[in-house]
């Protein structure tokens, strides 16, 4: 079994099992993660209507939402060649964006969807609109955005939007029963071309065959489905908000995983979400790495928070940034189950405290660390309260070099 599927195996157990058709899944891991999915029972979905809830969500959060839901929507014009039950437009890509309180510090993460405008719909014949149709004036910014946002946290999430609504022209709803959220992942996800779509989520979820979700689709209900590219990184794969009802395409009965499949996966490449690996009211969206994973734009306007955000980044000095990190013994073996959250780091050598544990799962964690410690070479790491264990930090693959310049020169001088 590969290393991969042996930690998934390790650490997340048995996949679940879940009778569909009278069929159950497979209870044991696959022979070959290359490809995984799941439904995010640790997310929610919140819906923001209204002819004002675009510029809304745009005026709170820290990305640029306007841009972002008009690359590739309506506000793009396209000739198009529609297939039946397909957008007639490509759909705009999700944007990931957080919520910061007045001080900078992080509070809530976002995965923001808008849903195809009508104009973009095929009619209930399934024919086209007109080729080369524009769109309306009112098509230009969504009046419909679904959210998906961190279950445990959701509706404290509503009642604070509802609070900065005062008089925006905006509906704020908890729809959990009515959508999923879903996850496609896995080390042969990686997607880089500009598309924002699925590959073949682009015949098989819209295009091919009789679906309900087409249907609907079809029929303009405003609420069509595929798979889209996650707006943190490439390899993070596919995600996607689909009716609570419906499986996903693409998702085989042996490839559906527990969320901590997801999760370990997460963790392995350093990427932390939602508000208990973020910690709510504490967390330096800065330091973990959120704008590396698109969420922060530094070319808009005001939104709350933008100070202690545009200071520390123009000052270009992140001293301590979230790592992923493994737990072993004195001679290498990884230790399962060993660390809990808020165990301290240390370096063994200076005595001295270097950063926290905020996640662990299985033989591996993330924690918030000093970036000169972390990577210092010829550095011995462990657990301040079990020194049994080593803790061995890495630098992940998707990190810009600047984030680390001035520990490699150090490293190099040294």
């Amino acid at each position: 079994m590969p290393p991969l599927a042996r930690r998934l195996a390790a650490a997340a157990g048995l996949l679940r099992l879940r009778p569909r058709g009278g069929r159950a899944l497979h209870t044991g891991p696959p022979p070959d993660p290359g490809v995984l999915a799941c439904r995010l029972a640790s997310r929610a979905v919140v819906r923001f209507a209204g002819p004002e809830a675009a510029r809304f969500l745009h005026s709170l959060l820290t990305n640029d939402l306007l841009s972002a839901f008009a690359a590739g929507g309506a506000s793009s014009p396209q000739r198009y060649a529609p297939t039946p039950n397909a957008p007639a437009r490509g759909p705009a890509g999700p944007a990931y964006a957080a919520l910061l309180t007045p001080q900078g510090r992080f509070l809530y993460d976002l995965f923001l969807y808008r849903p195809p405008p009508r104009s973009q719909m095929l009619d209930r014949t399934g024919s086209a609109p007109e080729t080369g149709e524009k769109p309306t004036e009112e098509e230009r910014e969504p009046t419909e955005v679904l959210a998906d946002v961190d279950a445990a946290e959701v509706d404290e999430l509503v009642a604070c939007f509802k609070r900065y609504r005062l008089r925006s022209k905006v509906e704020i709803d908890n729809v959990s029963e009515n959508f999923a959220c879903w996850q496609r992942f896995g080390r042969n996800m990686v997607h880089t071309e500009p598309s924002t779509q699925e590959p073949e989520a682009q015949s098989i979820g819209w295009g091919q065959g009789v679906d309900h979700a087409g249907e609907s689709a079809a029929q303009a209900n405003g609420h069509g489905w595929q798979w889209l590219k996650d707006p943190r990184l490439d390899y993070l794969g596919y995600r996607g908000i689909f009716p609570a009802d419906t499986i996903p395409p693409l998702v085989e009965s042996d490839k559906e995983a527990d969320e901590r499949h997801y999760q370990l996966w997460r963790i392995e490449n350093g990427i932390a979400e939602g508000s208990t690996e973020i910690p709510k009211g504490e967390a330096i969206p800065l330091e973990y790495n959120l704008a590396g994973l698109n969420a922060i734009s530094f070319d808009k306007g005001c939104y709350i928070g933008q100070e202690l955000i545009a200071r520390t980044h123009h000052r270009g000095v992140i001293r301590k940034r979230l790592m992923p990190m493994k737990f072993v013994d004195e001679k290498g073996q990884e230790l399962e189950q060993a660390v809990a959250p808020d165990s301290e780091v240390v370096d063994e050598a200076a005595g001295k405290k270097i950063g926290t544990v905020n996640t662990a799962l299985g033989s591996r964690g993330m924690g918030l660390l000093r970036l000169d410690e972390a990577l210092k070479q010829g550095s011995s790491l462990r657990i301040s309260d079990n020194k049994n264990v080593r803790v061995q930090a890495f630098k992940p693959d998707w990190w810009p070099a600047e984030w680390t310049q001035m520990v490699d020169q150090q490293s190099a001088v040294a």
